[in-house]
């Protein structure tokens, strides 16, 4: 399937200009072939697993209630036969079927991706009226879900309640969507989606740092980084007369200290390419089952290729490439297939420079990348 099927008949470029970011989409029949359905006895069995969010959400009585996973499966025996919803995050890392679907999203850059996310509901089930801080598509996999939407701004949020739902939803448009129907939503469009059938909702998920968060993990990154020259000295101290006043002279000497810290460009490219790729707390690789020497490596990548494995994320910036949290090694004349590496999440097979295949085989050590005839057993 190509992006303009994806996107109802509109090419990316108009999606982009007119609705990204912008204004709501309702794209009937997006993608009604799926694969295996991820229903409810493959998330619940997803739900259970340490490696996986999941969150179970129940209304009770007009009372929200949320559990986290992992969960025992004696847990499901015990759900009521309408009004909840599971939710498992990043699905794609565990399910090719389901991360091939992920990565036809491709029209929106790397650095923006986040993940699928996969919620079962029978009748009734529901996470109440919200909005996310990012743009999402909202994919309904079997069963049907109606969708109210709002362009309402504001922050009053139901008291006590462990989830943020919206006090007072203000109903615009509705929508009962099929198998297959996708709603995209751009940044804090209110919605509230009812299950009417069994189903699934898909979603799919972009990175949007609060810049809160950008601040402080910048810091954390310049503090690995910067090295400051000087030392505070006062050899022309005076006497206070009140000996617990912060003086003058101590905070002008130490703000000409921190005036040293630089950065540019370059220094918020490496910081992103880091932070990015940087893998989530969860997520762990594994090597491969049979490891080779690394001369048997190079024999078969240059008859297989290789590919990323689900987890992984390769970045470039400039001349400068990321994978997995760390900067990769990549001198000038490998600049090209790293970056089609990380483009197209394979790696042709063929002959590459020394420096490049050590890389290769270290990262294929570590299980960021796999060789293509691994991929396929």
């Amino acid at each position: 399937m190509n992006t303009t099927t994806l996107l109802g008949g509109m090419s990316p470029e108009q999606f982009l200009a007119e609705y990204w970011h912008k204004k709501p989409l309702l794209i009937r029949g997006a993608l009604t072939e799926v694969g295996p359905h991820v229903d409810f006895s493959v998330l619940s069995q997803l739900a259970q697993r340490d490696d996986a969010e999941s969150r179970l959400i129940e209304c009770r009585q007009g009372r929200w209630h949320l559990e986290r996973g992992p969960f025992r499966a004696a847990r499901f025996r015990k759900l009521a036969e309408t009004d909840w919803t599971l939710l498992v995050q990043g699905v794609n890392h565990h399910l090719p079927h389901i991360d091939e679907i992920l990565w036809r999203f491709n029209f929106i850059p790397y650095a923006r991706l986040d993940d699928l996310m996969i919620s079962y509901a029978p009748p009734g089930g529901t996470v109440g009226p919200h909005f996310d801080a990012y743009d999402v598509f909202l994919l309904q996999v079997g069963g049907s879900k109606r969708w109210q939407i709002s362009s309402q701004h504001d922050d009053d949020f139901i008291e006590d309640a462990p989830i943020r739902v919206l006090k007072d939803f203000r109903m615009e448009q509705e929508f009962v969507l099929e198998h297959g129907d996708m709603l995209y939503l751009p940044p804090r469009y209110a919605h509230h989606g009812v299950a009417l059938e069994p189903g699934m909702t898909y979603s799919i998920g972009f990175r949007a740092p609060p810049a809160q968060e950008l601040a402080t993990q910048f810091l954390v990154y310049l503090q690995d980084r910067v090295c400051l020259d000087g030392v505070y000295a006062d050899p022309d101290l005076k006497l206070q007369a009140e000996p617990a006043r912060i003086g003058e002279e101590m905070i002008e000497q130490v703000s000409g200290l921190l005036s040293q810290i630089r950065w540019d460009k370059a220094t918020v490219c490496d910081f992103l390419g880091h932070y990015l790729t940087e893998p989530k707390a969860h997520v762990f690789y594994d090597g491969p089952k049979e490891e080779l020497d690394e001369e048997a490596f190079i024999e078969a990548m240059a008859a297989q290729g290789l590919e990323l494995d689900r987890k992984s994320q390769i970045l470039f910036c400039d001349a400068c490439v990321y994978c997995n949290g760390e900067k990769v090694a990549a001198e000038n004349g490998d600049f090209d297939h790293w970056r089609q590496f990380a483009n197209h999440r394979r790696l042709a097979a063929g002959e590459y420079s020394a420096d490049m295949l050590a890389s290769l085989y270290d990262g294929y050590l570590s299980g960021y990348w796999h060789l293509l005839a691994d991929v396929a057993q």
